[in-house]
């Protein structure tokens, strides 16, 4: 079996956060989150990372993290592109937005040929999450139905004190298989537990603080490959429609038709990890704090890359 390579979903530009957040020092070493997400891969087995970005920030990644990664693993480069559209589409005029996560990632598909594990180049997950999702896929392969993974985290570790999040709750059977995602678009911490708002902030309900949610960390066989290829042209065929300037091809859309289809499971492997990220530029303080703690607690060394 071929080892599983990390794919970082690292084209956007963080409109909330108002800068290129994925290059944003979070130590006095220069480190950025995704050192933290390639050391902790890299610890788990991985060998290669494949990074998602935009063509003009090329230069850039390479200079922040691309060149001092690549002495220790594989790294290759992908361009995400509006414009990249199956034949007999084309691009709406005044279109800018990205097609989404679904998109992202088939942008990899010329550079992957086997199993992978994919996050987003933002969050800081944790190490439990790379140790389990490569091991999954070390030891599960396709059967009868295609054999996913996702790392489940608890709502209460993924909240920012500065603002709301977009979170997947997800419900899974005894098993621990998932059986749905339920995008809730505006979380927030709230006085004793999070809770969500359907009205624009009008109305709150409140979750349990251990409620399950993705963050956008999945383990995937090649197959989602081919199902994002095959299904990418009826989501456009509804979305010009609809929205076209909009309209947002969703990872997690794709793998929920698959479940209800019975095409894939997915296993929910949970992470008591806590998640740090720089939604908003007010984030950033916190996650550097946080990432001193971990570096004080012997859990990173002061320079990651430091060769040994």
């Amino acid at each position: 079996m071929k080892k599983p390579v990390l794919v970082i979903m690292a084209a956007g530009m963080g409109s909330r956060f108002g800068g290129l957040k994925q290059i944003e020092p979070m130590d006095n070493e220069g480190h950025i989150i995704m050192d933290f997400s390639i050391y902790d891969a890299k610890k788990a087995g991985f060998e290669e990372v494949i990074f998602i970005i935009k063509e003009e920030n090329l230069e850039i990644f390479k200079e922040v993290i691309g060149n001092r990664v690549s002495k220790f693993l594989k790294v290759s480069y992908v361009f995400q592109k509006v414009e990249n559209l199956p034949d007999g589409y084309s691009l709406p005029e005044g279109r800018t937005k990205p097609w989404g996560t679904g998109h992202a990632v088939l942008s990899a598909a010329s550079v992957v040929d086997g199993p992978f594990v994919v996050i987003n180049a933002d969050d800081y997950y944790g190490s439990t999450s790379f140790k389990v999702l490569y091991d999954y896929l070390m030891e599960n392969a396709d059967t009868d139905t295609y054999n996913y993974a996702m790392a489940g985290y608890s709502l209460a570790n993924t909240v920012t004190e500065n603002g709301t999040v977009s979170r997947g709750v997800c419900e899974m059977n005894d098993e621990g298989k998932l059986v749905s995602i339920t995008e809730r678009t505006k979380i927030k911490k709230g006085e004793t537990c999070p809770a969500y708002s359907e009205d624009d902030g009008k109305t709150w309900v409140n979750l349990p603080a251990d409620t399950c949610v993705s963050m956008n960390m999945w383990a995937f066989t090649k197959s989602i490959m081919d199902e994002l290829t095959t299904r990418f042209p009826a989501f456009l065929d509804e979305g010009l429609k609809t929205n076209p300037l909009k309209c947002e091809y969703f990872l997690p859309s794709v793998v929920s038709d698959l479940m209800k289809e019975g095409k894939a499971k997915v296993q929910v492997l949970r992470s008591n990890d806590k998640w740090y990220g720089v939604t908003y530029l007010e984030d950033k303080p916190m996650v550097v704090e946080a990432i001193s703690k971990l570096k004080e607690k012997g859990i990173y060394p002061i320079k990651l890359w430091e060769a040994k």
